[in-house]
């Protein structure tokens, strides 16, 4: 067995690839080069190479199609270059029956059949004719080291794509990773043992510290072969990652006893999280606590010591607004089915509260629940509707935000 079959034969085994596969990436090689070096762009150049002895056969292969008239074949140029300005300027592409009426042909892989039987005196249009190249013993030397480029470039190609579908499967989950430096956009560069991921600015939090080789939790947003090879794009920001760690976290989750009915999050400083179970024997907030706060603490850390807040689901929309404007009580509430807003009315006490920092409580609830929230102040004139501006909200707040912030558990 030549050095060559051993390569190729290691190659397929260790990246599981055919042997087919890598021979028929060798021979388009070969052709290339071949091409390259001794032919000319009109030649379709075929290579049939035996890596155990080194030899191998080079031909031109054509089909032989009817003679046309080289004036005709002029003039159908002509024309399909004014079709096709035509149809750049109409900015679309021409069809293929748009030019099915024009003569063509292709010196690459066709041949006219005068020419043809000047070589092969019996062959017939439709034919493939093999025009037999001679193969110099300069080829030979360059064949070798083609054959060696090709090797090395299908197992970069073959490690690439091992990489890229074991992190597809990840896609969705959350990977750990050692934050290795920013690159000149703001995104945070992951190394992420094989290959590394990309956090953009956008995807990450306020209160992470981002220190050089610290081991952190990512989730894996988005997964695609880019030019430059697998592009993992990862996030600390995506409330997707506050689902997949609850059900990391929480075993009744995970087994779908209790149910996450949705997340609303202000990545970095707190999230809302819908729960929801049908078994009775089963209380949904008090297993995502955990005896002591234990689980919900455990999850406030994987996040950087984001806030949680876990209500109760519930199908009646005036009840489910109540739970998701905790820690705030709320004495009623008014709803418009037509337009899905809602008008919530508290007590002077609770109205900073029900607002939460720069809004950020009835915003969340608001985003949670899916309707327009607009909290009121009982006996007051204070009103603040959960889209309005952060600046706006916090004119109208009446405490400072470090003494209405609190975790709802």
């Amino acid at each position: 067995m030549s050095e060559i079959t051993k390569a190729i034969q290691i190659l397929c085994d260790e990246k599981n690839l055919s042997y087919e596969m890598v021979m028929e990436a060798l021979e388009s090689a070969m052709a290339a080069a071949y091409r390259k070096d001794f032919g000319n762009r009109q030649q379709n150049i075929k290579v049939k190479f035996d890596p155990d002895t080194g030899d191998m056969k080079v031909w031109d292969e054509k089909i032989v199609v009817e003679d046309i008239d080289a004036e005709e074949l002029e003039k159908a140029q002509v024309e399909l270059a004014e079709r096709r300005e035509q149809a750049h300027k109409e900015q679309r592409e021409l069809a293929e029956e748009e030019i099915a009426d024009l003569a063509h042909f292709n010196p690459k892989t066709e041949i006219m059949i005068t020419e043809a039987k000047a070589i092969k005196p019996k062959v017939k249009v439709g034919e493939t004719l093999i025009i037999d190249l001679e193969v110099g013993g300069d080829f030979g030397r360059m064949a070798a080291q083609t054959a060696k480029q090709v090797i090395i470039q299908k197992l970069r190609e073959a490690e690439r794509n091992t990489v890229l579908e074991d992190f597809k499967k990840q896609q969705g989950s959350i990977v750990f990773g050692f934050v290795q430096r920013f690159d000149r956009g703001g995104a945070l560069i992951v190394d992420l043992g094989k290959v590394t991921g990309l956090v953009p600015a956008g995807e990450q939090t306020r209160r992470d510290h981002y220190k050089l080789g610290t081991r952190m939790k990512f989730y894996v947003a988005s997964v695609a072969m880019g030019q430059r090879g697998p592009e993992i794009i990862l996030s600390r920001a995506d409330k997707r990652m506050v689902q997949v760690i609850f059900e990391q976290e929480i075993p009744e989750i995970a087994s779908g006893e209790v149910e996450i009915k949705g997340i609303a999050r202000d990545a970095g400083n707190r999230s809302k999280v819908a729960v929801f179970t049908a078994d009775e024997n089963i209380d949904p907030i008090g297993s995502c606590i955990g005896q002591r706060g234990s689980r919900i603490t455990t999850i406030i850390e994987e996040l950087g010591g984001e806030k949680i807040d876990v209500i109760q689901y519930n199908d009646n929309a005036e009840q489910y607004i109540k739970h998701a404007l905790s820690p705030a009580k709320v004495a009623g509430v008014e709803l418009n089915g037509d337009t899905k807003e809602a008008v919530v009315y508290v007590v002077p006490d609770q109205f900073s509260l029900a607002i939460g920092r720069e809004g950020q409580n009835v915003r969340l609830a608001a985003e949670l629940t899916g309707w327009k929230i607009k909290v009121v102040e009982q006996g007051g004139e204070k009103i603040v509707s959960s889209d309005e501006e952060p600046a706006v909200v916090e004119e109208s707040a009446t405490q400072e935000p470090e003494k209405i912030e609190e975790t709802a558990e």
